[in-house]
């Protein structure tokens, strides 16, 4: 059964007590409440991954970071990788946030190289991907998106591709006032599906969960 799931990126928000309460609310929830249709995913900012991570420990939620380096190690200041999330108790980690692209200039060689590593230590990936206005309004979306997987994603082996989750965030539709359809959604969705299978085969492409995420 391909897996069901919702994932809550807090971005910049909250500070570390707010952070916790709050996560102790979700997970009081959930407790109450345990979800059989869908993995819930929490996305708080790095200072409070190791705070939630005991919070959670009841199992009914995931824990994951908005984002990580590049590099494994070194003299790279300010930067969080790979194994640190890792070493908080977090499973997942956003890669290619559409503000990750746009405010910080992350090209599709940077987040290869962010996946790659996130997924050799161990840590459970949602790529995102998705056009701006202009590419939607041109009818590039597509090739846009193709690029985005090809350049930032397909240097994965088939072998770890249980641990990728694609987002597809359509730019244009987040804090715009403007919604996707849900017949824009799912033409984007299958136009993914596809790409997987002709890169990976059927199989794969089947078992892929494929998230939404604009608004």
């Amino acid at each position: 059964m391909r897996r069901k799931i919702v994932a809550g990126n807090w971005k910049m928000n909250m500070t570390l007590e707010e952070g916790l309460n709050y996560a102790r609310s979700v997970s009081q929830h959930f407790t109450e409440n345990p979800s059989r249709k869908a993995e819930v995913i929490l996305c708080p900012p790095f200072i409070h991954l190791q705070g939630i991570s005991g919070i959670l420990k009841n199992g009914h939620l995931a824990l994951g970071a908005q984002n990580c380096s590049s590099e494994a190690s070194g003299a790279f200041t300010g930067e969080v990788s790979a194994d640190m999330i890792k070493s908080t108790g977090a499973q997942y980690v956003i890669i290619g946030h559409s503000e990750r692209r746009t405010y910080f200039n992350e090209t599709d060689a940077l987040l290869n190289k962010k996946t790659l590593l996130a997924v050799a230590r161990g840590l459970k990936v949602i790529f995102c991907c998705g056009e701006i206005k202009e590419e939607r309004e041109s009818g590039n979306h597509f090739e846009v998106v193709r690029r985005q997987l090809h350049d930032g994603l397909f240097s994965i082996p088939v072998s770890e591709m249980p641990k990728i989750v694609i987002a597809y965030e359509p730019v244009w539709a987040i804090g715009t006032g403007l919604t996707a359809t849900p017949e824009q959604a799912q033409e984007m969705h299958s136009f993914i599906r596809k790409l997987i299978s002709e890169k990976y085969g059927k199989e794969c492409a089947e078992q892929l969960t494929i998230l939404y995420g604009g608004s």
